[in-house]
């Protein structure tokens, strides 16, 4: 008997479409503002940028896309330390511009933050579009699921209201609140392994709070680089 999978891994030839994805969820978003305020540029350099991270990810991760390809997850494999992208400085110089200092400055932010023990990150969650709530919930069940055969906890970080929904939904409690820059603060999630719940009394979980300085932006991807 055939069983269909909630979603499909990726391989080198959805590249491109998961950068689609990534631009289109974030462009609109303040984040991505901030990222690239010159909002004719914005598309061409957030997929450019995300292209680097998702072949990346390829390599010392995995991704994840709905089977209709409309909502896509990117991992990292976070075992032990990872090296950046091959070239980055130069990658990302050419791909972001004149905008190359606020990436960076996201991703020193982030690395700053990221949980040391061994863990499987969520640097990407992109579900664009009005069927946001669900293609989100839906990409990040499907991927949760192969993630949680690795019996790791997972981590991931929210910048809007609703990215933090779906995590909330599965099994994250917040961590940590990210400062980011003078407006823009990220928080950061993280979720046990089944295979670890209940195994020690210091992994009882607390009662969740939703965390109350988010910005309410529209349902976007999240971007947790290096």
């Amino acid at each position: 008997m055939n069983v269909t999978m909630p979603v499909v891994r990726a391989r080198w030839c959805d590249i491109g479409r998961i950068a689609d994805l990534v631009t289109e969820a974030l462009s609109p978003t303040a984040l991505g503002a901030w990222l690239v305020p010159d909002k004719q540029h914005r598309p061409t350099v957030l997929a450019a940028v995300a292209r680097i991270w998702i072949e990346h990810a390829l390599l010392f991760g995995d991704a994840f896309l709905l089977p209709d390809g409309t909502a896509a997850t990117v991992w990292f494999h976070r075992y032990r330390p990872i090296p950046p992208p091959a070239r980055y400085t130069d990658r990302l110089a050419d791909a972001s511009g004149a905008h190359q200092d606020r990436f960076l400055q996201l991703g020193r932010a982030l690395a700053a933050r990221r949980p040391t023990e061994p863990h499987n990150h969520l640097a990407l969650l992109a579900a664009p579009g009005p069927a946001y709530p669900a293609r989100a919930a839906a990409v990040l069940a499907g991927a949760q699921q192969w993630m949680d055969t690795l019996s790791l906890p997972t981590y991931a970080e929210a910048f809007t209201d609703a990215d933090l929904d779906p995590f909330l939904q599965h099994g994250y409690t917040h961590r940590d609140a990210i400062p980011v820059d003078d407006h823009t603060t990220a928080h950061s999630m993280w979720r046990l392994s089944p295979f670890w719940r209940g195994r020690s009394s210091r992994n009882v979980r607390s009662p969740v709070r939703r965390p109350l300085s988010l910005a309410h932006n529209s349902p976007s991807t999240r971007w947790a680089l290096h």
